[in-house]
């Protein structure tokens, strides 16, 4: 079962994303309510993907990327934005998010994105798995 850490400061959000998921077998490891809680959860429960809004308070997304990006050049994020604030996605992408959901968000489209990231994920894995 993979793991999950969600991070917005909209707990509307966080509970239609965790809904979201559960019900797809994912395991919600962790919630955060700004970028610094962030960094000190994903360090602790070290899930396979994080769910990140870019505009919060104390630390925003794209810094809080950054910082986990440090931590772990691994890391999965896939950033969360309202519309209108493509250019902090584009930022948050160079800066190695692995994809990006627009709120309001569709159900379907959530599970879709996270599915195909965690999916290529595995493959990765197994692709260096077998490449030793």
């Amino acid at each position: 079962m993979k793991k999950i850490m969600i991070v917005d400061d909209s707990l509307i959000i966080r509970v239609n994303l965790k809904r979201i998921l559960e019900k797809q077998g994912y395991e919600i490891v962790a919630e955060a309510t700004n970028g610094q809680d962030a960094i000190e959860k994903f360090m602790k429960f070290h899930p396979d993907l994080v769910t990140m809004d870019i505009t919060m308070p104390v630390l925003d997304g794209i810094a809080a990327l950054e910082r986990i990006q440090m931590l772990d050049s691994h890391a999965c994020v896939v950033m969360i934005s309202a519309l209108g604030q493509e250019i902090k996605i584009i930022e948050a992408m160079n800066k190695g998010a692995r994809h990006y959901i627009v709120k309001p968000f569709k159900e379907a489209d959530v599970i879709e994105k996270i599915k195909s990231i965690l999916d290529a994920e595995v493959e990765e894995d197994v692709n260096a798995y077998a490449s030793k």
